[in-house]
């Protein structure tokens, strides 16, 4: 499976404009860039927490992805917002655990800058055969 091909095709992340930086070994690098329609206030482009909930989903089941090399379906993901996202974003998650059932990551996400930490998440994702 080409792992990157898989999440560059999925509509959702696709609409979004969802990129990988890097996809390897566990771990996975993303950015978003910012538009208005993303943000939650009127005045200012400040992210959505849906968006960065996705951002952080899509780029933790990237980074399981690329050990199971099968998609992986999102079981439970427990975000904290840390700051309001004001301009382009970033995620790197790492596998924490890859069980025969499930799977573990954390992710953060961050300024593009690098410079505010947005989120910290914790992801499960379902890594044994669906029935």
């Amino acid at each position: 499976m080409d792992v990157e091909t898989f999440f560059e095709e999925m509509p959702f992340a696709d609409l979004l404009g969802i990129e990988f930086t890097e996809i390897d070994d566990g771990h996975a690098e993303g950015r978003l860039e910012m538009r208005e329609e993303l943000s939650w206030h009127s005045e200012r482009v400040l992210a959505h927490g849906g968006v960065t909930y996705t951002l952080a989903d899509t780029v933790g089941g990237a980074a399981l992805v690329s050990l199971v090399d099968q998609p992986v379906p999102t079981v439970d993901m427990r975000i904290d917002y840390l700051e309001a996202g004001t301009g382009d974003l970033t995620a790197e998650a790492d596998v924490l655990r890859q069980g025969s059932d499930v799977g573990v990551v954390d992710v953060d996400v961050y300024a593009d800058d690098g410079e505010a930490h947005l989120a910290s998440a914790r992801g499960v994702y379902k890594t044994g055969a669906s029935e």
